[in-house]
């Protein structure tokens, strides 16, 4: 490369021209004599990142689609309850009653989404569950009743199971092993971005109505299912790769030489994680954590309307705990794949128990304001901790299957849930005893969390023989 022509002119505060600088001089490079520097470094760059494992591309696409589905499926729900509420004047109890629909066809639907994603891999999933949740949306868009909000939801829920969370959660388990919770913690931090777009999402439906902001979003929905959709790949020996980009269980353990041969992971299959007792220590702690978050997702926005917050205040306070919960979940991540997990849930749990406890007595902006604090460091912190924990303990290959048996009792518990805060707000108009409640709830899965012991499988033909794997 030719060196670089040098001009010589006077300094600017402003970038003037030389004959109008002032003060002391500098010397500016003519942009013909440094573009192909900066050509020459945007294709090194294009070079790196497509030579680079696809595993964290997936992560990339994985953390977009769950953005985009957790803001109009999850975070955002509670905008669209007080819409809803203000707007034909429905009790919290019926609109509730919506959500514990939606629990009945998960409760029921659950371990088939979840085996039919072992099955057909999470690329087909996705591309079928947002096409799904789409057209909910787009019928959403058209309610006047509560039987056809009902109806709408049970769609946009189905969708959700079939190509949402599970899928993407269960492709990024796929591809990685040793960097399994670091993974998993980028790719689940689209549910706090889509948290910080909360207040936008508030302020359209201010603006134009939920009519206009469903409808909008069906169309998009279902506009990107298949396109993104194809870029999700299911297994990397589908590829001719290995787990976290390593040619052979070799390179694994140069890669981590804390790794013995016997750690290399081993799957288990359906039923014989469900006989372990650590199966049902990590559902039922992951239960009484998720029970009030759910809960919260439906009742959190009008519980601080009533304390007198204005809608976008709301969206504010949401917000707040999705930033506050982005670095903790990329710190739970990395230690995650460094420290034994049941400890670092029980902290997480414990700080959760406390945020509820908090809210549920909170008054004044400033309580709000420091649920959000506590809640964010809890809500960043137990999510992939407790996702990784089951790859980690029981493989990958019925990871799916395993994650839907696990929803089974979830979705049962969380049909009450909301019904349980929105008749106990219609009856004493307060939160108090649901949250409370919910607090306890959760201190008790942060205790039995320390019971979950890595299980340990019994091999063909060597009766009481055992080897323990690691993630």
């Amino acid at each position: 490369m030719a060196e670089p022509t040098l001009l010589k002119t006077k300094v600017g505060a402003r970038a003037l021209p030389p004959t109008r600088a002032r003060g002391g001089r500098v010397y500016l490079l003519k942009w013909h004599s440094v573009r192909p520097m900066f050509t020459s470094l945007h294709l090194e760059t294009y070079r790196r990142i497509r030579d680079s494992f696809y595993g964290w591309k997936l992560v990339g696409i994985s953390l977009f689609m769950l953005t985009l589905s957790s803001l109009v499926s999850f975070q955002g729900v509670g905008t669209f309850v007080v819409s809803l509420e203000r707007q034909f004047g429905w009790s919290r109890t019926v609109l509730s009653g919506a959500f514990a629909l939606i629990r009945v066809q998960g409760a029921a639907l659950g371990p088939v989404e979840g085996y039919l994603i072992d099955k057909f891999g999470p690329r087909l999933m996705v591309m079928v569950g947002f096409i799904v949740m789409g057209v909910g949306f787009v019928l959403f868009s058209f309610v006047q009743t509560p039987w056809q909000f009902y109806a709408s939801f049970v769609i946009i829920g189905m969708g959700a199971g079939l190509g949402g969370w599970l899928a993407m959660i269960a492709a990024v388990n796929n591809w990685f092993i040793r960097h399994r919770a670091l993974a998993l913690s980028i790719a689940m931090s689209g549910t706090h971005f889509a948290g910080l777009l909360v207040p936008i999402l508030a302020l359209c439906i201010e603006a134009f109505g939920f009519e206009v902001v469903s409808l909008g979003t069906g169309i998009l929905l279902i506009a990107i299912a298949i396109p993104v959709g194809r870029l999700v790949r299911n297994l990397p020996e589908q590829y001719g790769l290995s787990p976290d980009g390593d040619s052979s269980p070799a390179e694994a353990q140069t890669a981590s030489p804390a790794r013995r041969p016997g750690d290399l992971e081993t799957d288990f299959t359906t039923r014989e994680a469900l006989r372990t007792r650590a199966f049902w220590c990590i559902a039922i702690a992951h239960i009484a954590s998720a029970v009030p978050i759910v809960t919260l997702s439906i009742h959190l926005v009008p519980k601080l309307t009533d304390i007198g917050l204005s809608l976008s205040m709301a969206g504010v306070v949401v917000a707040t705990y999705t930033l506050v919960a982005l670095p903790f979940q990329f710190l739970s991540g990395f230690l995650g794949d460094k420290l034994p997990k049941p400890p670092l849930i029980f902290v997480f749990l414990t700080l959760q128990a406390i945020a509820l406890l908090v809210i549920a007595q909170a008054q004044t902006l400033a309580g709000a304001f420091l649920f959000a604090v506590l809640f964010g460091i809890a809500f960043g912190g137990r999510m992939p901790l407790l996702f990784s924990i089951r790859g980690e303990y029981f493989g990958r290959k019925s990871f799916a299957t395993i994650m839907g048996m696990s929803q089974l009792p979830s979705n049962f518990l969380m049909i009450g849930a909301p019904l349980f805060a929105g008749y106990m707000y219609d009856t004493t108009q307060s939160y108090f005893v649901p949250f409370t409640a919910f607090g306890a709830f959760t201190f008790m899965g942060a205790v039995l969390i320390l019971f979950a012991k890595k299980p340990t499988r019994e091999r063909k033909g060597q009766e009481g023989a055992s080897t323990p794997r690691r993630a």
